[in-house]
Parts: structure tokens; C-alpha cells; sequence
């Protein structure tokens, strides 16, 4: 299983929502690239970027610090946030982003995202954030009237290649991730799942790993060291 370190971009700054509300912001680094750095230099071959101001904005908004990070690690980048264009998917890929997470897109646009997939195969991720199981867009603000079981199997049928499940009401709590939902997922799908969402201990990345993910994706425990980055790699 794979382990990825996530950084949330908000006004150019590292930072981490709690349950994904933008009014409650810790800011951990002024210096995105430090971060980054950091987190390669422990071991990490990924790294999970979410611009938040484009989540919210419909368009990336972070672009100097993701162009950043990009060109000054080694560290593939998968990246969400605003991302509901095609062209703008295609700079992404261009700029070096190995992977483009679409999520509003894909409970929107249906059409538009088979295209997408169609074109860019295993560069597209579909992100999937929930509260109590109904798919949220707009950057968490809006809950629609699709489950995260439905929406994930109206992807894997359009050809998308993987999800990413985020709890959104976990997120940044250092409770638990959301267990259930995530089985359910593996159970279902063919496709491979990415967990996200509460995950603060090692204990969580073991139950993880027995269900079956592909990867978890980890944050604010890494910043507060409730997970230490090295020792969740070598458990993984």
C-alpha cells in the first residue's frame, strides 16, 4: 500500500481544514517547497496536492506553488482542485502533474469526464469527498443527492481508472478514517481505492492495508506528528 503525504494550498500556504470547513484553517508552512522537500526527503515517492482556493473558485488558483513543486522535487504529484476544463488538464499534465484529480466535473459532467478519461487514461483520478456517505462538490460546500458507492460505479463504468474517497467529516479530525465506507468501496469495485480522511495512526494504516487499498493519503497527522512519515512508509 501506498503511503502519500498530502499539502493543501490555500493564499500560497500550507494548510489544513478541519472537516473541510475554510473557517476552520491551521496554517502549518509559509513555504510550500520546504514541505515538499520534507516530506521526500523522508521517504515519500508521492505527493497528494489539493489546491483549495480552486476547489472553491472552480479554477486553479495556487499555480506559482504547484508550478514549484513540480519543477523542485522528485516527487510525483497528484493534484485536485478546480480542475473541470479539459485544456486545463492537458497544461497540468504538460507542466508535469502526473496525475489530475477531477471531482465537481465528475458528478456535473458527465460527458465531459469520459472525454477526459478517454484521453488522459491513467493521469485521472476521480476524487470523491463525502458527508455521511453523499458526494460533496464545490470544494466541500455543496452535498449532492449521490452516495459515494453511486458515483464511484458510474466512474468505473466510464473507464476511470482509480478513486480517491475522502470522509470529509474525518478529515483533518485525527479521528479514524471511515472503515465501512471504504470496504465497501474494495468490495465493489475493480478499480483501485485511495483512502483519505482521519487517518492518524499506525494502527489506521494497517487496518487499511488489510481491506485492501491501493493507498492512503495522510495530513494533518503528519504535521502534528501523531504519524511519523518514515515509520508509516516502512509499516506500509
Amino acid at each position: 500500500m501506498e503511503i502519500i503525504p498530502a499539502i493543501d494550498l490555500k493564499g500560497g500556504k500550507c494548510v489544513r481544514l478541519y472537516q473541510g470547513d475554510y473557517s476552520k484553517e491551521t496554517v502549518f508552512s509559509h513555504d510550500p517547497v520546504a514541505t515538499a522537500l520534507k516530506w521526500q526527503e523522508k521517504g515519500a515517492k508521492r505527493l497528494h496536492l489539493v489546491d483549495l482556493d480552486g476547489a472553491a473558485a472552480g479554477e486553479v488558483r495556487n499555480s506559482q506553488a504547484i508550478e514549484n513543486i513540480v519543477k523542485n522535487t522528485s516527487l510525483a504529484v497528484e493534484l485536485g482542485g478546480g480542475i473541470r476544463r479539459e485544456e486545463v488538464v492537458e497544461q497540468l499534465i504538460k507542466l508535469g502533474v502526473q496525475r489530475v484529480i477531477l471531482g465537481t466535473v465528475a458528478v456535473e459532467q458527465m460527458e465531459l469526464t469520459r472525454r477526459i478519461i478517454r484521453r488522459f487514461g491513467e493521469a485521472i483520478v476521480i476524487g470523491i469527498d463525502a458527508r455521511d456517505s453523499y458526494v460533496t462538490t464545490h470544494g466541500w460546500l455543496k452535498v449532492s443527492a449521490m452516495t459515494v458507492l453511486e458515483l464511484s460505479t458510474m466512474m468505473a463504468g466510464i473507464g476511470a481508472k482509480r478513486i480517491i474517497y475522502t470522509d470529509v467529516k474525518r478529515d483533518g479530525t485525527l479521528t479514524e478514517p471511515n472503515f465501512e465506507v471504504t470496504a465497501e468501496l474494495v468490495r465493489n469495485l475493480k478499480i483501485p481505492v485511495i483512502a483519505s480522511g482521519g487517518i492518524s495512526s499506525q494502527e489506521h494504516i494497517r487496518k487499511l492495508a488489510k481491506l485492501g487499498v491501493e493507498g492512503a493519503i495522510i495530513g494533518k497527522a503528519l504535521y502534528t506528528g501523531d504519524i511519523d512519515l518514515a515509520e508509516a512508509l516502512a509499516v506500509s
